[in-house]
């Protein structure tokens, strides 16, 4: 009897270990610009690791902290403005709610602008997990008129609510201790549900009985039904293979005839956020203007809008470039140099080769990337900036018709910008796009920006060739990469896309201070992706250029790269082009600048004076636009092309990318070399 009362009270003991060594897991869900990043830093700081969903390029953030005694794992779900499958971001918010059934969906919301963020909440409270709304920005909506009673919403909702002020770390303990109650059946969640418009509430019954003892789990019945009406394209195709033939056509009958059911779904859920808000908020009087409202004046005007952006941009450009090119040319010229100068003198007595690849191949090519970092830093800090105060939705906002034009949206124009400086952040930068087929599309365009690098080859290479005229012939230049990057994005679309055009629909969030934790954690995290996943590929493809230009003799002359450039000169003779134009085409596509170095190898002199004249009297007039052309429009730098594997996550749209540059490039140089000398140059 003592043995098993012993044995009783160890089990127990050992039940009640394993409950508290359980670990709790907490979906974080919310509208875009909510402040979501912000609370999930606060939670789990360094505790986080970010990557892609399965099978997703959509970014995916997890990570762990411990309150009292209790570990919790909290997921970062996208962030979407409802539940229907009209994006990767949405599909992926409810399967994970529905799939994984979380303790708990923190459910974020913007305190100024209840009403819309409620929209959300309105979806994720008939899932399958137990909802808390966190009442975020309650200082902005006070600061715009709005007063909240957080108890009053409480007891409408039937579900906890939390009033915070993330960015000033005020609510969490309490949200923590809510998140805590609920996760331990501590709080009476007796939620109040949505219900679908009274004239639908019968079609809706007669669905549900449709599709009763056939919904595979772990999909809940009600909910299936209710996204049925709504034509949601996903559940109606899974229920379809689900259902016999005989429902399939009946279910099929009572859709057609109720094809504005998803009115009816929208407006339930509509009545029932005025129903929930009715005594809990309070709105500004009549006429009263926030601060947000008299901002917005200026800067969503057609005019103004467009002034204020260009200074804004125009300072981001400066700064970004002004304060991180002195930085990125002393890590190349003290840190890389010196590194490489070390190498070559304790390597003295080694073979040639061995001492190249270190100090050329390993050092220069990772040595490459490293520099570009200040720029990035700088860039990842300013957009950060302007995206949390609220600015860059405005950018896009003004910009959106003239995007228009390429088969893109505002957003696109942001990081096409950073372009003109380096086209490394403007592949990067277009994380800020949430649209997949415009993102992609951006990706693609984003190295005909002409870089700083493009231009700098130019600024060398245009005086030598048409010495006064230089200056005509460097603007030509760039408006010609404008032109083919335009009719590029037209062609593309059309061709790939079909013509297809993303919804640009845009909450413009309410302005508001920046939170600095927050933006240095995502200028970390993008910085260390960058280090990480660009490095390693700038380090491979470095390491087999260099061979190349210096296998098997260390000459570049007689390298293996300088065959391929006398096997390729009959592609080069089409735009007039021998066989020492092309390899200095070819090895631009380490950095831009090394078409000018292979230059002065190749005609024996460095990159000064002597160089420019020997090329001025070697090509003609007509060969030196061709090669000007092809250089400005021509695959991107190692660099690039590594962000751009990055972060298309396919190497099947990497050489898409290139192959259609390459195409272009030669295209477009060949026709100006044959016009050129049809006019006599």
């Amino acid at each position: 009897m003592n043995l098993r009362s012993a044995a009783t009270a160890r089990r127990k003991v050992e039940t009640n270990a394993q409950e508290q060594e359980k670990t709790v897991l907490i979906a974080l869900a919310g509208q875009p610009n909510v402040g979501k990043s912000t609370l999930f830093n606060l939670l789990t700081g360094l505790n986080q690791h970010v990557g892609n969903w399965p099978g997703k390029t959509v970014e995916r953030k997890e990570g762990t902290f411990v309150h009292e005694g209790t570990t919790y794992r909290i997921v970062d779900l996208p962030g979407t403005y409802s539940l229907t499958a009209n994006s990767v971001e949405e599909v992926v918010t409810r399967e994970f709610v529905i799939r994984d059934r979380p303790d708990v969906v923190v459910a974020l919301v913007d305190a100024a602008i209840l009403e819309r963020s409620l929209y959300l909440v309105a979806e994720l409270i008939p899932l399958p997990a137990q909802v808390i709304v966190a009442l975020n920005m309650m200082d902005v909506a006070e600061q715009e008129g709005v007063h909240i009673e957080p108890q009053v919403l409480e007891a409408a909702l039937g579900v906890p609510v939390v009033p915070m002020i993330a960015t000033r770390n005020e609510g969490i303990d309490d949200l923590l201790s809510t998140i805590s109650a609920v996760a331990q059946g501590r709080y009476p969640y007796e939620p109040n549900y949505p219900r679908i418009r009274e004239d639908h509430e019968e079609v809706l019954h007669n669905v549900e009985d449709m599709i009763e003892g056939f919904v595979p789990a772990p999909y809940p019945q009600d909910w299936i039904a209710l996204k049925l009406l709504e034509g949601d394209q996903r559940i109606t195709k899974m229920m379809e293979t689900c259902l016999p033939e005989g429902r399939q056509a009946m279910l099929r009958s009572i859709l057609r005839e109720h094809d504005d059911a998803l009115v009816a779904v929208a407006s339930g859920r509509y009545d029932w956020i005025g129903r929930m808000i009715r005594a809990a908020l309070t709105r500004p009087t009549t006429g009263a203007i926030g601060l947000t409202g008299k901002l917005d004046r200026w800067t969503t005007h057609p005019f103004w809008g467009l002034a204020i952006m260009a200074g804004i941009l125009g300072l981001v450009f400066w700064l970004t470039y002004a304060v991180g090119a002195p930085i990125q040319d002393f890590l190349d010229t003290y840190v890389i140099g010196t590194a490489a100068g070390l190498v070559r003198m304790m390597l003295r007595g080694a073979p040639f080769w061995l001492t190249d690849l270190v100090a050329d191949g390993i050092i220069g090519g990772v040595g490459a990337m490293l520099t570009f970092l200040p720029i990035l830093i700088i860039f990842f800090v300013v957009m950060g900036v302007l995206e949390d105060v609220g600015y860059l939705a405005r950018a896009a906002y003004v910009m959106d018709r003239f995007m228009h034009l390429m088969g893109l949206h505002g957003k696109s124009f942001l990081p096409l910008f950073l372009g003109f400086g380096c086209n490394v952040p403007a592949v990067l930068g277009t994380r800020v796009i949430e649209s997949k087929r415009a993102r992609l599309l951006t990706i693609l365009l984003a190295p005909l920006v002409p870089c700083t690098a493009r231009m700098t080859v130019i600024a060398f290479l245009a005086p030598a060739f048409f010495g006064s005229a230089a200056t005509f012939v460097s603007w030509g230049m760039i408006l010609l990469a404008l032109a083919v990057l335009a009719l590029s994005g037209v062609l593309i679309n059309r061709a790939i896309f079909h013509g297809e055009r993303a919804a640009f629909i845009m909450e413009l969030p309410i302005y508001h201070l920046p939170n600095w934790r927050t933006i240095a954690m995502r200028v970390w995290q993008r910085s260390l992706s960058f280090v990480r996943k660009a490095g390693t590929l700038i380090l491979a493809v470095s390491v087999v250029v260099w061979a190349l230009s210096t296998l098997p003799g260390g000459e570049i002359e007689t390298s293996y790269l300088a065959r391929v450039g006398r096997l390729l000169e009959p592609v080069g003779r089409l735009m007039g082009l021998d066989w020492r134009l092309t390899v200095a085409l070819l090895t631009s596509f380490i950095a831009k600048e090394n078409s000018i170095a292979t230059l002065g190898v190749l005609f024996g002199t460095g990159a000064g004076g002597g160089l420019a004249e020997q090329l001025a009297a070697t090509f003609s007039a007509s060969t030196a636009l061709a090669f000007l052309t092809v250089q400005m429009l021509f695959v991107p730098c190692v660099a690039t092309v590594a962000v751009i594997r990055q972060e298309t996550n396919s190497w099947k749209w990497t050489l898409f990318n290139l192959g259609f540059l390459l195409v272009v490039s030669v295209g477009a140089s060949a026709a100006v070399y044959w016009i050129a000398r049809l006019f006599g140059s």
